[in-house]
C-alpha cells in the first residue's frame, strides 16, 4: 500500500499546497502555493486559521513578489498591492467594485501606504480622474479630468496651497482651450488668461 501511494518521479505535484501551523495552538499560520501549476511554489497566504489575511505572490517566478492581495474579515479580497517600480514594496494599490471592475488606484511615491500622494478613478477601465498631491506636502494640489481617448480634459492647480483649485486649463483635445484663475468664494473662475500660440 505504501509503495502504491509514494511518488517515483522528481515532479512536484500540481497547485501542491502546504501549510504552517502554530506549535501550540495548531492554527494555521501560512499557506505557500503554486497558483499556476508549474510545480514552483509562487503564492504565500498568511492565515488566521481558515481566514486569509494577505497574499503575496510572485507572479512572474523571478524571485521577487510582484503583487500583494489583501483580504477583509470575511476573507473577500478587497485590494491588491504592485509595485509601478518593480521594488520589493507595492507602491500602489487597486481597488475594485462590487462588479470587481476597478475603482480606484492609490499610488504612494515613497511605498507608504500612509502616504499616498495620488488617487486615480476608473470607469469601465479606463482612468477619468486623478487627484495629486504633487509637492508631496499631505495636501491634494492637483486635480485632472481625462478624455475618452486618455487625453487631459481639464487640470486644475492650487498655486496658493489653500486647498482649493485656483488655477484652471482646458483643453480641446492636445491643443490647450482656455486658463482660467481667480476663483471666487463659490469657486467661479473669474479671470480668463491669454493663451500663448
Amino acid at each position: 500500500m505504501a509503495a502504491g501511494c509514494s511518488r517515483h518521479d522528481a515532479q512536484p505535484l500540481a497547485h501542491a499546497v502546504s501549510g504552517t501551523y502554530d506549535k501550540t495552538t495548531n492554527k494555521l499560520l501560512l499557506l505557500a502555493s503554486d497558483r499556476n501549476g508549474n510545480g514552483k511554489v509562487d503564492t504565500w497566504t498568511d492565515m488566521d486559521g481558515a481566514r486569509p489575511i494577505r497574499s503575496r505572490i510572485d507572479v512572474d517566478e523571478d524571485g521577487r513578489i510582484d503583487r500583494w492581495e489583501y483580504y477583509d474579515s470575511a476573507g473577500r479580497l478587497v485590494k491588491v498591492g504592485f509595485s509601478r517600480q518593480r521594488r520589493d514594496t507595492p507602491d500602489a494599490w487597486a481597488f475594485s467594485r462590487q462588479d470587481g471592475s476597478l475603482e480606484r488606484v492609490d499610488v504612494s511615491s515613497t511605498s507608504d501606504e500612509d502616504r499616498i500622494d495620488r488617487h486615480e478613478y476608473y470607469e469601465n477601465g479606463r482612468m477619468v480622474r486623478s487627484e495629486e498631491d504633487a509637492n508631496r506636502d499631505g495636501r491634494i494640489d492637483t486635480w485632472t479630468t481625462y478624455d475618452a481617448d486618455g487625453g487631459v480634459a481639464i487640470a486644475a492647480f492650487d498655486e496658493d496651497r489653500d486647498g482649493r483649485p485656483d488655477r484652471r486649463l482646458t483643453y480641446n483635445g492636445p491643443e490647450l482651450a482656455s486658463i482660467e484663475s481667480a476663483p471666487d468664494a463659490e469657486g467661479r473662475y473669474t479671470r480668463k488668461e491669454p493663451i500663448q500660440r
